[in-house]
């Protein structure tokens, strides 16, 4: 399925030298910026090294499997589900898998890579963030490639569509992350569709490819995201419009590097909680072409803007089996009950009470709560160890008090579940310490996929 992966680059960049539809995009550049078109395809050119990795077999399965091994296993207890595991495990060989994730932390990339090693080879979507040493180097060894958001030349998306519908063609298991960034408020994202239209796009060139095309979707969630903290400033920087101080960022890192460290060293080191993973059934794309063909005849004879919504409407619908799929960790339902109660100080009674209480709904909507079958004080115990260590909760008499400047915190874990807490949902919405950044990400432009910008 991944040998493309193996191919060298010269390779690559000589069939996007050759593609018709990028020597289009050179014309169309040469013509609209009054340039010569040789000038257009050293462009071209540069943005071929940019984009394309070199895989390496090597530091994939070798060095990268013990790496994310090591370190996840460093910080989290990892688990992972399966919604139908029969259904992944009957795909055909030569199916062309895409993964859509939600995007919690950077972590991510390794932990779903760590889940799929030994099964499959994944070719990351990778922002420019990462574009900077050793990350770059460490990123396109495994197979990633870069994009670049916000980033409107028609030539630089030219290469980039060809690259990826190249890759698609060959058979490359491919991981994006539709939200185009993290979550800085907790709340799962809209979905950007550029990545997914571009895939899309194969089937029109050689629509039997369609029949091989299936999208996974996969939910992930921890009891500690590492850069909470940090998104949370720049969503109070961004709302502000103040760019996050890159100082003060640069501190707190070196802090906590330093910090852990000692507490390794001195043996005191506790792991975050759960990372855990839930893998949804495979979407055979045929089926969404095949929709498309009832409706429209031909997807790719109508307007761009139609087609584009049609895209955008199978992306909402994969985000929304996301959403289900969200894994519920004892820190996310502990945080979740402490905001639904309403009150500054918590009895133990009242809060374990809601916890089982929220933990009843959300069985009875089929959701994915890990450990499900625990005693609630069990739960709750494990909550307990993240938010005391952090200093989010502390027990005062038979109860616990969140610390004022501890509330965002707890609105962050609580709203990675509250769209499934059905009755209690509202409850936990209105005490949201945040403020709503819906607005933001819906006028972002972007061509979606792992950028943490």
């Amino acid at each position: 399925m991944n040998r493309f992966k193996l191919t060298r680059k010269p390779y690559i960049r000589a069939a996007l030298l050759a593609d018709d539809r990028v020597a289009a995009a050179v014309r169309a550049h040469a013509l609209e910026h009054g340039a010569m078109e040789d000038a257009a395809w050293r462009r071209v050119n540069e943005y071929i090294d940019e984009i394309v990795p070199y895989f390496n077999v090597l530091a994939y399965y070798r060095f990268g499997y013990n790496a994310s091994r090591g370190f996840l296993n460093l910080l989290y207890k990892v688990s992972v589900e399966y919604e139908d595991l029969g259904a992944l495990d009957s795909l055909p060989d030569e199916s062309i898998v895409i993964y859509l994730a939600n995007h919690r932390s950077n972590a991510d990339y390794v932990l779903l890579a760590y889940v799929l090693v030994g099964d499959v080879s994944i070719s990351y979507a990778v922002g420019e963030w990462a574009r900077a040493f050793p990350l770059e180097y460490v990123f396109k060894s495994f197979g990633s490639y870069f994009i670049r958001r916000k980033y409107r030349e028609p030539l630089y998306h030219a290469v980039l569509e060809r690259y990826v519908q190249l890759i698609t063609r060959n058979g490359v298991t491919q991981g994006i992350f539709p939200e185009g960034g993290l979550s800085r408020d907790g709340l799962l994202g809209p979905a950007k569709i550029g990545l997914l239209d571009y895939i899309i796009g194969v089937a029109r060139d050689d629509p039997a490819l369609a029949e091989r095309m299936v999208i996974i979707p996969v939910a992930l969630n921890y009891d500690r995201v590492l850069e909470d903290r940090s998104l949370l400033r720049e969503l109070d920087s961004r709302l502000r419009g103040a760019p996050p101080a890159r100082w003060t960022q640069l501190v707190e890192v070196t802090r906590y590097l330093f910090w852990n460290a000692g507490r390794l060293a001195a043996g005191r080191w506790r792991r975050y909680g759960r990372a855990a993973v839930n893998i949804g059934s495979p979407i055979a794309l045929s089926g969404w072409l095949a929709q498309q063909r009832e409706r429209h005849g031909d997807l790719w004879q109508i307007s761009r803007p139609e087609r584009l919504a049609e895209v955008q409407g199978l992306a909402d619908e994969v985000m929304s089996r996301i959403g289900v799929l969200i894994p519920v960790t004892p820190v996310a339902l502990a945080c979740a009950a402490i905001q639904s109660l309403g009150s500054d100080f918590i009895t133990r009674d009242s809060l374990l009470g809601r916890m089982v209480e929220m933990r009843e709904v959300l069985l009875e909507l089929n959701a994915r709560v890990l450990r499900s079958d625990q005693n609630i004080s069990e739960t709750f115990e494990r909550a307990w160890r993240m938010l005391s260590m952090r200093k989010i909760l502390v027990t005062v008499g038979n109860g616990y008090v969140v610390l004022p400047r501890q509330k965002e915190l707890v609105s962050y874990y609580a709203n990675s579940i509250a769209h499934l807490l059905g009755p209690f949902a509202d409850g936990v919405r209105q005490r949201d310490a945040l403020p709503a950044l819906a607005f933001l990400q819906s006028t972002e432009p972007g061509v979606g996929g792992g950028d943490r910008k």
